[in-house]
């Protein structure tokens, strides 16, 4: 089949459901305001509450939750066969992402910038509040391990692409203290470091002292690195704590002075990642070698692949940015369905190439069926795949195979670095809010609280035994990031549906959604703890089956006790309190 055709059609459906869909949403279920104060001007302190230009915000958004997620999960999804996966990201973005991250964005605007998890106690009660920040703070520590893994292993595989990754962030430091202290413009500045950023990666591609080789700089894969560790696993480890302490600073600096110029840069390079492939696509037009459906598997597609595509067609982590971050900085509430909703279709475009760039990687379905031989093999190969099926279309510009696959790796890993820094922000705010909640002012700290997340991170992502040999946390817990994400997802959905629901407003757009997410999540999540993690399951792990136990439990408390909120009668109406109109 013509890949063309394929993306035709999906491109479509997502501008449909941008220019119909999410207007009707945000006009007759949202009912924005213009003239609303929103937090970023109402507590702005030039650290988190900085009202922001909608672009430029969505820049932010937009990079924050399209990590390599959105390539990851398709990319190993395929397994089905692209019909499947296809589908899900389509359909998943018009009629569940994009509510979901518009409505927690609307939702925490409405409600002084605060995090979803701490609008559970208004909305469900104190007690779940606690246990979904609890399932909040293992998502994120969780995000942090299999992101940091992620770009790790691409600095290994793709050395040339480690000094144009790092040439960004005194990139973005400029641009910061260019913009906000000296009033410029951010859009000309942003485009000139992207630019200097591929010159570098295309220089770095063919001139091997600009390849920072770890491996080979201990001696090749066979070598005995740091602490008797091959050079393999001592590369991953230094690259690891050189991440963390990226992160930790990042983490703690002001929004406007890394956060946004770099998520500003990372927006043009999405796009022009996007450009570049979908371009590829259409002057090389390759056909579509993986089977439609591929039914002799051994994991049924009901319900992963529900769990396996999280981002790129719903995924919980979405929300805590929108609510974490993004509703801190939102200058006119008006602009929040940009924000929100062209956010997610945006990654349901990313997730959409990372479909058709594995499907027409490979020669023929045989090929394709060797690679993909069972689901753990597509867990193995999907993310190496995706960057030389990547790789392979940008050569219809007349790219270099080398050059275009050293720019998808770029591409993947400042994405992947954007959600990493991201979501140890995040797991800061969460840890700070447990810490007001216990009573455990320290907690409240900046540096306390994120050196915990740093430190928690590390030891999450280096310490678990696996099949990759040393550093295997993020591989380990991959499949459980996704269930996690999912529940988190649908908890979300349900706490839109029971404001909207007390504003006497439809709350069926958020409602149905959530019905169905939480149904393939609770069993798969349910199968995965019992028939599989457990210690009679057929491939144990003490690690999964701790953390997916407890996140299952938490999840159950709470859903109980949020249908309990969603059919009583309560009177409580948080939206009055908190509105201001200029």
């Amino acid at each position: 089949m013509s890949s063309i055709l394929v993306a035709i059609i999906g491109m479509l459906v997502f501008a449909l459901g941008y220019r119909y869909y999410s207007k009707f949403v945000a006009e007759k279920i949202f009912r924005l305001d213009p003239n609303y104060v929103t937090p970023a001007h109402r507590y702005k302190d030039g650290v988190d509450f900085v009202p922001t230009n909608k672009f430029v915000l969505w820049g932010h958004h937009f990079t924050s939750v399209a990590g390599a997620a959105p390539i990851v999960g398709p990319a190993i999804a395929v397994y089905w066969g692209w019909l499947p996966a296809f589908l899900w990201v389509i359909l998943g973005t018009v009629f569940a992402a994009g509510v979901h991250d518009f409505g927690t964005l609307v939702l925490s605007v409405r409600n002084k910038g605060q995090s979803i998890g701490t609008l559970a106690n208004k909305l469900i009660g104190q007690r779940a509040k606690v246990l979904f920040l609890f399932i909040i703070l293992i998502l994120v520590l969780m995000v942090n391990a299999v992101f940091a893994w992620v770009i790790a292993n691409l600095f290994i595989s793709f050395p040339a692409s480690v000094i144009p990754v790092f040439i960004q962030i005194p990139l973005a430091i400029w641009i910061g203290v260019a913009v906000y202290k000296r009033k410029q413009k951010m859009l000309v500045p942003s485009l000139l470091a992207l630019a200097v950023m591929y010159i570098t990666a295309v220089i770095a591609s063919r001139v091997d002292f600009m390849q920072i080789d770890l491996v080979q700089y201990m001696g090749g894969e066979g070598a005995t690195g740091l602490f008797g560790l091959g050079a393999v696993s001592s590369a991953f480890f230094i690259w690891i704590i050189i991440l963390m302490i990226y992160v930790y600073v990042a983490s703690t600096l002001p929004v406007w002075k890394l956060l946004q110029p770099r998520d500003f840069i990372n927006s043009h390079q999405l796009i022009v990642g996007l450009a570049i492939l979908y371009l590829g696509l259409l002057l090389s037009n390759p056909e579509i070698t993986a089977p439609l459906t591929h039914t002799n598997t051994d994991v049924s597609w009901f319900p992963l692949l529900f769990i396996t595509i999280a981002c790129g067609a719903i995924s919980g982590f979405h929300g805590l940015v929108s609510s974490g971050t993004s509703s801190k900085q939102l200058n006119n509430e008006s602009e929040a369905r940009f924000v929100g909703y062209l956010g997610a279709v945006g990654e349901g475009a990313l997730a959409l190439i990372a479909i058709i760039a594995v499907v027409t990687f490979f020669s023929s379905t045989d090929e394709f069926l060797a690679t993909y031989s069972s689901f753990a093999a597509a867990g193995g190969a999907g993310l190496n795949v995706f960057v030389q099926g990547a790789g392979q279309l940008a050569t219809g510009l007349m790219i270099p195979p080398d050059v275009a696959a050293t720019i998808v790796s770029v591409i993947v890993v400042s994405f992947a670095a954007t959600t990493l820094d991201t979501s140890v922000r995040l797991m800061r705010y969460i840890i700070a809010e447990l810490g007001v909640e216990y009573k455990m002012p320290a907690l409240t700290k900046t540096h306390v609280a994120t050196s915990i997340a740093v430190v928690s991170s590390a030891a999450l992502v280096l310490l678990p035994e696996g099949p990759k040999g040393f550093g295997s946390g993020g591989y380990l817990l991959w499949p459980l990031f996704g269930t996690s994400n999912q529940l988190l997802a649908g908890i979300s959905l349900l706490l839109i549906s029971i404001w909207l629901k007390r504003q006497g407003r439809n709350y069926m757009i958020t409602f149905i959604p959530m019905v169905f997410l939480m149904f393939m999540t609770l069993w798969a999540m349910f199968q995965q703890v019992v028939f599989q993690w457990s210690w009679f399951g057929s491939s144990s792990s003490t690690l999964l089956f701790v953390f997916g136990a407890i996140i299952f439990v938490f999840a159950v408390w709470i859903i109980l006790t949020a249908f309990t909120a969603l059919t009583g009668k309560m009177d409580q109406d948080i939206d009055t309190d908190d509105k201001m109109i200029k």
